[in-house]
């Protein structure tokens, strides 16, 4: 019997998971005396620290009373679920972490149903019991409610639950009596999940994750399902079209702590990165090279929404971005495809521009980011949801959405939604708030957070993930407001804006430099309007006694990516470069705007 535990670590956005493992990496005493570790260890690209979510899968192993135990930190957000999906495939059992007083989410749900379905053996952690108003019974029933909707087996629901702190770094059985270590979730870890079995036969491995490194090229990463894998072996790559390449094995490592060590020969049931192997994609199985006997391909949620990528032709391209041309970006889509499942790239019949589909605007905003990020300039158009003939009915993706609200402002959110086509299906107190679901098309979401957070004062949770595809829900209305563009190219002059802010309210401040065509500001009105805010103050020698300095102007509206995503309307164009993000028109000529417009009627 071999000595190792695979074990998924699955929770919700922010309720704690990254920070538990960096509890059991210091309990297992990985570290030496002298070393300093920031916290959340494993969540260590820059993106994943800024907004406190995991967005790819990592690896890391621990050793306890001489067991190997493998642990596999997975994505809580089902825009990640393609992460999610394969990463499962690595696991023997789940580690199931909800927070005192939430509960389970709506993404815990979406990633527990996948380890479900599998077969996985769960372990239920309720966190953050020192919080205030924590109600850790009501939320291990809510669990065992869940999974039983989930359609469970009797020996999934007789799960163990384990209560505690991952910031005070402690677990017991009981909350009411806290321990001062996390010894009990290790030893529940080694006595529940199931030992990785060993399967004897000729080797096969699934390859369910990719590295890089500039030394030795891609690397492979993934579980062996049967038999061993030796350095230097020939194998054979069974493709998803069924073609089989012949390849060698260079190098073998198993993951060790928070690195990896490199060993002669690994055996089914352990995770390794492999070496060597040219043109493999997700999915793929090494196998026997006289023999070979592919395993089942990892099935990926298809996608829900897609936007327009093209190059940046605005008159500031070039100013701070290194990678501008159509080239650039073609080849940075396709490179991010080989490693980012659930995304789909399509050529278009112009060369410069490109349909990506995702799971979400979070999955999308997070690959816009990253390449902004690389020194790319690009801009990107409304994102749009994808329908489907079912049936020969046309139907659209609905999300189902919870919102937490203080009791005040849940009629005003009732109201938006409702708006927006959604269902209201529950309507219940939790603690000081109320708990509202809803069905909702997933139109409809584009927008709608920033509406619910100025009619709430920034007060409501809301998150949501993809229920399922139902016949189209009828027209939704948009952003009611028009845009107000500048006419001219130049910086702006407080004068100028000081005396249109009548007409609305302005994106940029004073002095920052816009061109003729961009989105500077949101007209009062429902229409568009063209203004310029570079006029100065005629100057004459006479002067005006006490009104020159009189000049207020209301703070400009900085928006985040995804906030700018879901704001453009779709004559629009999102600019991004390393330094800006700027709202456009597509069309930057006013006569040509007026021109297509009309044609469009």
């Amino acid at each position: 019997m071999q000595n190792i535990r695979n074990i998924a670590i699955i929770a919700h956005v922010d309720h704690g998971k990254t920070t538990l493992v960096d509890k059991i990496i210091h309990a297992s005493k990985l570290f030496a005396e002298h070393q300093q570790f920031d916290d959340l260890i494993l969540d260590n690209n820059d993106l994943e620290r800024e907004r406190g979510i995991t967005i790819v899968s990592k690896n890391v192993s621990v050793r306890y009373k001489d067991v190997k135990i493998n642990i596999i930190d997975t994505p809580g957000h089902a825009d990640f679920g393609g992460e999610v999906e394969r990463v499962l495939k690595m696991a023997d059992g789940v580690l199931l972490l909800v927070d005192a007083f939430e509960g389970a989410m709506p993404q815990t749900r979406f990633v527990l149903g996948k380890a479900i379905q599998l077969g996985l053996k769960p372990i239920v952690v309720v966190n953050k019991v020192d919080k205030e108003n924590c109600r850790p019974d009501e939320v291990h029933e809510q669990v065992f409610d869940l999974m039983f909707n989930l359609d469970a087996t009797e020996d999934q629901l007789n799960f163990v639950t384990l209560y505690g702190s991952s910031k005070h770094g402690w677990m017991s059985t009981d909350w009411k009596k806290p321990t001062d270590n996390i010894t009990p979730l290790l030893d529940a870890i080694i006595d529940v999940i199931p030992p990785a079995p060993y399967l004897e036969g000729s080797p096969q491995m699934q390859i369910t994750s990719l590295d890089y490194s500039s030394f030795v090229g891609r690397i492979a990463i993934g579980r062996v399902h049967r038999g061993t894998l030796k350095e230097g072996m020939p194998i054979s790559l069974c493709k998803a079209d069924g073609t089989i390449k012949k390849g060698k094995i260079g190098e073998i490592q198993i993951f060790e702590g928070l690195g990896r060590k490199s060993v002669q020969e690994v055996t089914a049931g352990e995770i390794c990165a492999v070496t060597g192997i040219e043109g493999f994609d997700i999915g793929d199985t090494i196998a026997d090279a006289v023999n070979p006997e592919p395993l089942k391909r990892i099935s990926i949620d298809e996608p829900t929404m897609n936007m327009l990528f093209t190059i940046n032709n605005s008159p500031f391209f070039g100013k701070e971005g290194k990678f501008v041309t159509s080239r650039h970006l073609r080849d940075r889509l396709f490179k991010e495809t080989e490693k980012n499942l659930a995304l789909r790239v399509q050529e278009t019949d112009r060369e410069d521009t490109f349909l990506v589909f995702g799971r979400g605007i979070l999955h999308l905003s997070v690959l816009i980011e990253t390449m902004r990020r690389e020194g790319y300039e690009l801009q990107v158009g409304q994102p749009q949801v994808i329908f489907k003939e079912i049936d020969g009915v046309r139907c659209e993706p609905i999300e189902h959405m919870v919102v937490d609200v203080p009791e005040e402002t849940a009629g005003k959110v009732i109201e938006l939604v409702t708006q927006r086509k959604g269902e209201l299906t529950i309507m219940e107190p939790k603690g000081d708030l109320q708990h509202l679901e809803f069905n909702i098309p997933a139109r409809g979401l584009i927008g709608l957070r920033n509406n619910v957070l100025t009619a709430t004062a920034g007060e409501a949770i809301m998150n949501h993930r993809f229920l399922q595809y139902e016949p189209f829900k009828g027209t939704i209305p948009g952003r009611n407001n028009g845009s107000i563009i500048s006419m001219e190219t130049g910086p702006g002059t407080a004068y100028s804006i000081d005396k249109l802010q009548d007409r609305g309210f302005f994106f940029v401040d004073p002095g920052v430099e816009v061109y003729m065509g961009q989105v500077i500001g949101e007209h009062s009105r429902q229409n568009d309007i063209t203004v310029n805010i570079q006029k100065g103050k005629k100057l004459t020698n006479m002067r005006a006694s006490g009104s020159d300095n009189n000049v207020k102007i209301a703070p400009a509206k900085n928006f985040s990516l995804e906030e700018a995503m879901e704001y453009i309307q779709k004559d629009e164009y999102l600019e991004v470069t390393p330094k800006s993000i700027r709202m456009r028109k597509i069309y930057l000529d006013e006569n040509e705007r007026n021109r297509m417009s009309r044609a469009s009627d």
